[in-house]
């Protein structure tokens, strides 16, 4: 039996593409979200058995999403899409459980195999990815910290998004205080102290991404 699929990617024609491609081997696409908390909600509704995330959407990052659809259900594989190939990168996906790692570059070439490996319970990062990740993720040495909490690095992507405190707080449900609360701990935690600064942080975190 084939997974189903869930796919989640804030581009229209990158979602159709994908689907096109995984159609194209029989697999079968349950829903489709364009943001993080689209695609917490779909993988509630859906229960898919493959959660193909991107790593930079609005409102919520794919990092941030499987972490909260692997807390609900633990058994939903995520595989993320990313154009990064950086260490930090793939070694974040991996401390929380992503079984998939992904490069957009090579997506067309990796993705069917990399949703038959998680699948089976085994993990598929695309080759682009260095060995030097690999060996420390088989070797379970020393994953780094995360320096920032999820919640902070929910403030950081709709600081950096443009969003105001007041969107913020309602896009996360909390006051407006706990929003300021969450914003001026941020800052102060990375002695970034203006908005620029937040923006071009979240850019090098792959939070967000230039058009």
């Amino acid at each position: 039996m084939l997974p189903h699929i869930l796919l989640v990617d804030d581009h229209m024609l990158v979602r159709q593409g994908l689907r096109a491609l995984l159609e194209k081997e029989d697999f079968t696409v349950v829903a489709e979200g364009a943001n993080g908390q689209e695609a917490i909600l779909l993988a509630e509704e859906y229960f898919p058995d493959v959660a193909i995330l991107d790593l930079a959407m609005p409102v919520l990052n794919g990092l941030d999403a499987a972490v909260e659809i692997l807390h609900a259900n633990p058994k939903i594989k995520v595989i993320l899409l990313t154009m990064h190939p950086e260490e930090h990168y793939v070694l974040a996906a991996l401390r929380v459980g992503i079984k998939g790692y992904v490069l957009k570059s090579h997506a067309a070439k990796d993705l069917i195999q990399a949703i038959q490996e998680v699948y089976r319970g085994t993990a598929y990062l695309s080759p682009g990815i260095s060995q030097t990740v690999v060996d420390a993720y088989l070797s379970k040495s020393a994953l780094p910290a995360d320096s920032l909490t999820r919640r902070e690095r929910q403030v950081l992507q709709l600081v950096a998004e443009g969003n105001t405190t007041k969107e913020v707080a309602g896009l996360l449900g909390v006051s407006i205080k706990t929003a300021e609360s969450h914003r001026t701990r941020l800052m102060d935690k990375l002695d970034i102290h203006g908005t620029a600064g937040l923006v071009r942080f979240a850019i090098r975190q792959g939070l967000i991404q230039l058009e």
